[in-house]
């Protein structure tokens, strides 16, 4: 533990509050003025910025009342993007009155009063006597008091506290003074405890050393300068002086020194109690709650978040991933922050939430659907038949249903003794297999929830995961356990496999599955059955377009994506599934369905040959098989390894899937060669919703025969809901939906949109991330809750359903928003083209089309030299395969960049950066 920091300053002299300069970017100096308030210790003057008086100068009504606090070292220029949000949304069509943003710069701080500093004595431990030199936690709210007295608000309107960093604890803790004043709060990175016997972080242990202190805050700008890196992207130059501005000489520094002086790490600490106070008080607060978080931050961490969840289970959070400490610079919280607020309702003297949590009804489906087909199939003749056979180890490994049923009693009996309970969530580290199966049967079993974060996120996208769901515990092989312990992922951890009492210490296990198994044999789980909107699994997207985020999963919605399959696949007892898709494996036993994980890299679906695909139907009687785009093109492609027998057993398929990108009809053509009985289906979907939309491979011939733009995936599927949200000019999709019909309305046919979906099976929610999930749902007077996909096409007269691409990679040409797909489709169609990736580069709204192509020979035959730029003859082909679209240029590339998870999933974004270096002369290198 640090010791208690001490501060030896100079003599520092008061100074007048100021006005700031007046040309500082984003801060308009119509916001800022002096305020004289009566304080503990006399009259002080704060600097304040605070749209009151502009809102009054236009005639707009006030809304309620924003108080936004900074923290150290910042100042109120913090918070001018709420400001000028706030002032921009006032008044504006459908708005009637507009929110009043109050942003004080604390004493000692920013641009208000200095306060005198007389050379500090050296106490035993600082903050110990009131003569420390600083400003207290329990005077920076009195301050407060002082300046909303000053201010004259109107606390009949709603008031909203809002803080960062210390700041944050400063705004919650006024909060908690004033409760029945204050309607709701947010808050940014902060901690409003920190236990004594847990270290500080070391981005502060510096900064608090002995003899340090004043030299690092007050003496010289090193703190100041380590706190502004800390944005994602590096501050800009003149922001960066901005935030400097109050604070350039030491004169001026004496409040940054004396707010880390003030920090309560020691019991013994003057402010300890107020901290106390606050975080006491905070587990009693039932209003409305937002937090806003930096998961990157060094200062306030994970613990932190924990910490604030565990005292606001109600609040709204919102993780954005990626950004860190000066997460108010990384990213747009002024948007989330107010459109939080307008999700409110001002009723009966309080601000109440008006949609809760944005979940929709649970579906009516029966919960017991992921255990009720265990039962069935155990109950008679096939108790003995195959469950479940992995084909991942050196033999093929086999369990019966019987065998299945009574290892998932077994273990779900183990965990729960051991102390796995319902709602804890558990990490699943284990590849897919049998082992996988029987542990996630048995956490669903006892009422917990799994996490499913696959290898195919790297190591890098599982931390961050990890680190998002927050897991109580973790069950893993011992490549997952070693990488958990080596990042410090959260969660008490149990191994598949019994180890040895080295390793169990080295890697850090509490029990093992397979003991479990053995001292729980015969013996089944003596917890209730879940309930319908009990949480049942997180399972993360891909990241194939973002940070993979984490979707929601109740009992009461996988019971319906359960019944939904089972009906439109006809799955009947008895039949088998080839699964090279995970979620497909894990449902298998739910669906009545033996299932059979052939072997092949889970990282790499491009790794499923042939051959591995006819030795699991061979082994478990397969009569469906579910590949990815990528591994379907695999098996294809290793089609010539199969033997006779091999050959055979392909032909007994009489079913196979194929999900997760769009599959071009030459390719279904080819699986159809290798599969001669089967049905061929791409269903559409989403780890959001897993089957939205199905087409079979006749009728992608006849619907492609009819020339449209994308990628055709059939009809909805029964219980589904599809509604379109046009784009605009600048590929932006419309707030209104059209909800379609049957047949649909001509007005509707044709227009480039984002697919919207309502059905029982979607998700419940995103993870701990509230602002993803308020952009991604609607709901209408119907009681629907729609998902925004985020794919963009259209409808054709039939009622089809056409992809063209995803949202973010629509091109926004002079003539209209392009879908990707209107152009890739057709090129994907010519002999030498492999793949092709149509990408926008240049202005938004003026972006000329652009095409790179992986081709299917060595790609110096279609490319012009050392340059990547297509050889006219082949550039004239790909225009020629666009019809109507405007292709300025054509790019050759020997691979196109894909996600690790699918490796189907073409990284478009990538790609334009490096079409755009190539077009411009500049190296491209490699994307």
């Amino acid at each position: 533990m640090v010791s208690a920091p001490r501060l030896s300053f100079r003599s520092l002299p008061a100074a007048h509050a100021q006005l700031p300069p007046r040309r500082l970017p984003g801060l308009d100096p119509a916001w800022s003025r002096l305020v004289a308030a009566r304080t503990t210790d006399g009259s002080r003057t704060f600097h304040v910025l605070d749209t009151g008086p502009l809102l009054a100068e236009r005639g707009i009504p006030v809304r309620g009342t924003i108080l936004a606090v900074h923290g150290n070292p910042t100042w109120s220029y913090l918070w001018r993007g709420l400001l000028a949000e706030s002032l921009r949304r006032g008044g504006a069509e459908g708005t009637a009155a507009g929110w009043r943003v109050i942003a004080p710069d604390q004493l000692d701080m920013g641009f208000s009063e200095r306060l005198a500093h007389p050379r500090a004595p050296r106490p035993q431990h600082v903050g110990q006597h009131d003569d420390a030199g600083y400003r207290r936690l329990e005077q920076r709210l009195d301050d407060l008091d002082a300046l909303m007295d000053a201010l004259d608000v109107d606390t009949a309107l709603p008031l909203v506290t809002l803080g960062h960093d210390w700041g944050g604890v400063i705004s919650l803790g006024w909060a908690m003074r004033h409760p029945h004043d204050v309607d709701a709060t947010a808050t940014l990175n902060t901690a409003v405890d920190h236990p004594v016997e847990e270290h500080i972080p070391a981005a502060l242990r510096a900064a608090m050393a002995p003899g340090l202190l004043t030299a690092s805050t007050v003496e010289t700008r090193g703190f100041l300068s380590v706190t502004l890196s800390l944005a994602e992207q590096g501050l800009d130059p003149e922001v960066r002086r901005a935030y400097l501005a109050p604070y350039r000489t030491r004169d001026r520094r004496g409040g940054v020194g004396g707010f880390v002086a003030d920090i309560p790490a020691r019991a013994e600490h003057v402010s300890r109690g107020a901290l106390e106070e606050i975080s006491s008080a905070l587990g009693e607060w039932t209003k409305p709650s937002l937090v806003l978080w930096g998961p990157k931050d060094p200062v306030f961490q994970e613990r932190h978040l924990a910490d604030l969840q565990r005292r606001l289970p109600h609040a709204d959070l919102h993780r954005f991933e990626g950004s860190g400490h000066l997460v108010a610079e990384d990213r747009d919280i002024a948007s989330s922050v107010l459109t939080w607020l307008e999700g409110l309702t001002w009723t009966d003297g309080q601000l109440v939430p008006e949609i809760g949590g944005r979940r929709s009804p649970e579906p009516a489906a029966e919960i017991d659907g992921l255990h009720a087909q265990l039962a069935e199939m155990t109950a008679g003749w096939r108790r003995g038949s195959p469950a479940v056979v992995d084909m991942t180890g050196e033999e093929p490994a086999t369990l019966s249903w019987q065998e299945l049923s009574a290892r998932i009693d077994a273990l779900a009996r183990g965990l729960s003794e051991l102390g796995v309970a319902r709602g804890d969530r558990v990490s699943l580290l284990v590849p897919p297999g049998n082992d996988l199966t029987v542990v996630l049967y048995a956490c669903l079993r006892v009422g917990a929830v799994a996490v499913v974060a696959d290898a195919g996120l790297g190591v890098r996208g599982m931390t961050r995961a990890a680190r998002s769901a927050r897991p109580e515990w973790i069950i893993g092989a011992t490549p997952g356990l070693a990488l958990a312990r080596a990042f410090g992922w959260p969660g008490r951890r149990i191994s598949v496999q019994a180890l040895s009492s080295r390793q169990a210490r080295l890697l850090g296990t509490v029990a093992s599955v397979e003991r479990l198994l053995r001292s729980h044999v015969g013996r089944t789980p003596e917890v209730p059955a879940p309930a319908p909107e009990d949480e049942a699994a997180v399972l993360f997207t891909s990241g194939s377009t973002g940070p993979a985020k984490g979707v929601i999963y109740t009992h009461g919605r996988l019971a319906a994506l359960v019944a939904l399959l089972r009906r439109q696949f006809d799955v009947v007892p008895g039949s088998s599934l080839i699964a090279g898709f995970a979620p497909f494996a894990l449902l298998g036993p739910a669906i009545g369905a033996t299932s059979v994980t052939p072997d092949m890299s889970v990282t790499k679906p491009a790794t499923l040959t042939a051959v591995a695909v006819a030795e699991a139907a061979l082994a478990g009687e397969a009569t469906m098989f579910f590949g990815s785009p990528a591994a379907l093109r695999n098996v294809v492609a290793t089609g010539a390894d199969l033997d006779p027998e091999q050959r055979a057993a392909l032909r007994r398929i009489a079913l196979v899937l194929s999900a997760g990108a769009p599959v071009h009809p030459d390719l279904l053509d080819a699986v159809q060669e290798l599969f001669p009985t089967a049905e061929i289906h791409t269903p559409y979907g989403m780890t959001e919703g897993l089957l939205q939309a199905d087409i079979d491979r006749g009728q992608v011939h006849e619907a492609m025969a009819t020339r449209q733009s994308g990628v055709c995936v059939g009809r909805p599927v029964a219980g589904v809901h599809v509604a379109l949200a046009p784009l605009d000019a600048e590929g932006r999709p419309a707030e209104e939906l059209v909800v379609l019909q049957e047949p649909p309305q001509p007005e509707a046919v044709g227009v480039l949109a984002e697919v919207v979906v309502s059905a029982a099976h979607m998700k419940a929610g995103y993870d701990r991330l509230w602002d993803t999930d308020r952009a991604s749902s609607r709901d209408d007077a119907d009681g629907l809750l729609w998902h925004r996909t985020n794919d963009v096409g259209h409808v054709d007269a039939e009622g089809r359903l056409w992809i063209e691409g995803r949202l973010q990679h629509v091109i926004t040409a002079p003539g209209g928003p392009v879908g990707p797909g209107s152009v890739e489709t057709p090129v994907d169609a010519l002999e030498e083209v492999a793949r092709s990736a149509a990408v926008g580069v240049g202005p938004v709204g003026t972006q000329s089309v652009v095409v790179i192509v992986e081709p299917q020979t060595d790609p110096g035959e279609l490319s012009t030299g050392r340059s990547p730029l297509a050889t006219p003859e082949f550039a004239a082909a790909v225009r020629g395969a666009a019809g109507d679209v405007p292709v300025s240029a054509v790019l050759v590339l020997e691979e196109l960049p894909t996600d690790i998870r699918h490796n189907s999933k073409i990284d478009r974004t990538r790609l334009a950066v490096w079409a755009d270096r190539a077009l411009t002369g500049r190296r491209p290198g490699t994307p």
